[in-house]
């Protein structure tokens, strides 16, 4: 059976369904069996595509228009027609770029095929990318992920302070820009150093 899906990429009217709505009864798709959305592609939510979706039964093929009616980008369309071709549903594609995938030939999986390698390689240049920016950020000093409020200079200036009777702690964290929570798991009360500030200050002492 074929199963049409068609999508407008603005949801305020101005563009319109019929050419899509024309090519996929002019394909074979029946009227009763066109799921349809005027939402933007880049929208999560899109109920007429997850309707045809869960529509689709095996030996069905997924019409559509062009290949950019699909994914939000490349990885999500890849990653669709992977998960259709494992449920044994084929899919088509009428005109654009992707006029010379149907995944129901040989050719048409070849062509596929392609994309999927380059959506395989887009995720290896943002990985290596990311591992480049982390090195790089390293070298210079910084590590990834948030930075730590408790330095081993505040925990110096928290040891002095703790040690003395007359220091509001509330106080000493403000002008410290650390939390309670954070200055107790450094500094005990009595101004002595716990495990987490142990663990700072001698990473401090490695590293110099």
């Amino acid at each position: 059976m074929l199963i049409g899906y068609a999508r407008v990429s603005k949801a305020d009217g101005s563009q319109t369904l019929d050419l899509q709505r024309d090519a996929l009864l002019s394909s074979g798709v029946a009227p009763e069996h066109l799921y349809e959305d005027h939402a933007s592609g880049r929208l999560s939510e899109r109920p007429g595509l997850e309707a045809c979706l869960k529509a689709l039964r095996k030996k069905d093929v997924l019409v559509l228009w062009k290949l950019d009616r699909l994914g939000r980008d490349l990885r999500h369309l890849v990653n669709t027609v992977h998960d259709l071709n494992l449920r044994g549903v084929g899919i088509r594609i009428l005109t654009g770029q992707g006029a010379s995938i149907d995944t129901t030939t040989p050719n048409g999986k070849l062509a596929f095929g392609i994309f999927a390698a380059l959506a395989e390689f887009e995720r290896e240049l943002i990985s290596e990318r990311t591992k480049a920016g982390l090195t790089s950020a390293r070298a210079r000093g910084r590590i990834g992920g948030a930075p730590f409020k408790m330095t081993a200079a505040k925990l110096r200036l928290a040891m002095a302070a703790m040690g003395k009777p007359e220091t509001e702690v509330g106080k000493l964290c403000k002008e410290l820009g650390v939390s309670r929570q954070t200055l107790y798991r450094h500094v005990a009360p009595d101004g002595s150093l716990r495990a987490d500030g142990q663990k700072l200050l001698g990473k401090k002492r490695a590293s110099t």
